[in-house]
């Protein structure tokens, strides 16, 4: 009887070794993927935050009129080049 108990007793304890390594490798795995999801989401902030520079840059009246009259070759309006239309026939 004692050696169908240490054989029992044997079976139960390397059971819980292998299920232990398992648990261990799956913890292991979920960290590594936890590690790379946190690691994404800084890279994303940072590009998010670089977006929102570019964003405000690009959105400056300076270069907005910059460019409109480079590009576009644009000029201000003063009175001396403004034609008024008028109703009637002159």
């Amino acid at each position: 009887m004692s050696g169908r108990i240490a054989f029992v007793l044997t079976t139960v304890l390397v059971l819980c070794a292998l299920s232990l390594v398992n648990a261990q490798y799956k913890a292991r795995s979920l960290f590594i993927a936890l590690e790379r999801a946190q690691s994404q989401a800084r890279q994303l902030d940072i590009e998010w935050a670089q977006l929102q520079l570019d964003q405000s840059t690009l959105g400056k009246h300076a270069r907005i009129e910059l460019a409109a009259r480079r590009d576009l070759h644009m000029v201000p309006v003063t009175p001396a080049v403004t034609q008024y239309l008028t109703m009637g026939g002159k």
